[in-house]
């Protein structure tokens, strides 16, 4: 299992309030790690990029004394939203496909990306992203993103049904590297290879747990302790 790795790790942290203020939302530790670990540990073989904007200072001075062979890509002065990040970290991820991470979760069960390279098949898919049903997010706030056909085909569903984008996904780059734009979201790589048969997914047979909110720490921790 060899796929360079984007974690994506730029955002502001908003909605974990007083916790972000003085440092960056994948500095935050969960169980005695910070989440960027907890992301790292579960990348792939290849080159690992993490994306930086908030506090970004403080996200290169923690890779370099504590993972001097993983490389920043920082987003100045727009933070690039995940495509727009993923876009400007393809000269240092190289090789495509790709494989990306939310530096916001943490996960209990087998290795996500070693479960996504058992369904990968680059000859049909232009991505194939990581699910979770909802009764195995932890912390999740709000409804569903995606419905899977038989085929494992994806569409759309933001219901209570819905499965739950993890944010790990093995992906072709070469239509993100084509889009025009330069802050951009993933979810209009995903529309149009949607609207192609070519979003596909599959399930993760663990638990995940969201940790972009206050409440998600406790929990993360709880299900961690509980595995």
């Amino acid at each position: 299992m060899t796929y360079p790795t984007m974690i994506l790790a730029a955002g502001f942290g908003t909605r974990m309030g007083a916790l972000t203020a003085d440092r960056p939302k994948p500095l935050i530790e969960v169980q005695g790690r910070p989440l960027l670990d907890h992301a790292i540990a579960v990348a792939g073989d290849g080159p690992v990029v993490v994306n930086a904007h908030y506090r970004a200072a403080q996200m290169a001075e923690y890779l370099a004394r504590n993972h001097p062979g993983i490389v920043l890509s920082e987003e100045q002065p727009d933070i690039l939203e995940s495509g727009g990040g993923l876009k400007q970290a393809l000269p240092l991820l190289g090789a495509s496909p790709a494989a990306t991470l939310n530096a916001d979760v943490v996960w209990s069960g087998p290795g996500p990306l070693s479960v996504l390279d058992g369904g990968w098949d680059g000859d049909r898919m232009g991505a194939l992203l990581l699910l979770v049903p909802q009764d195995r997010a932890v912390g999740r706030q709000g409804g569903g993103d995606f419905a899977m056909g038989a085929d494992g085909r994806l569409t759309w569903d933001k219901g209570p049904d819905g499965l739950i984008y993890t944010g790990a996904q093995i992906i072709d780059t070469g239509p993100v590297r084509a889009c025009p734009d330069r802050i951009f979201s993933l979810r209009v790589i995903w529309q149009d290879l949607m609207d192609q048969g070519l979003l596909y997914g599959v399930i993760y047979p663990g638990r995940w747990a969201d940790v972009g909110h206050p409440e998600g720490i406790a929990l993360a921790e709880g299900m961690l302790r509980d595995d």
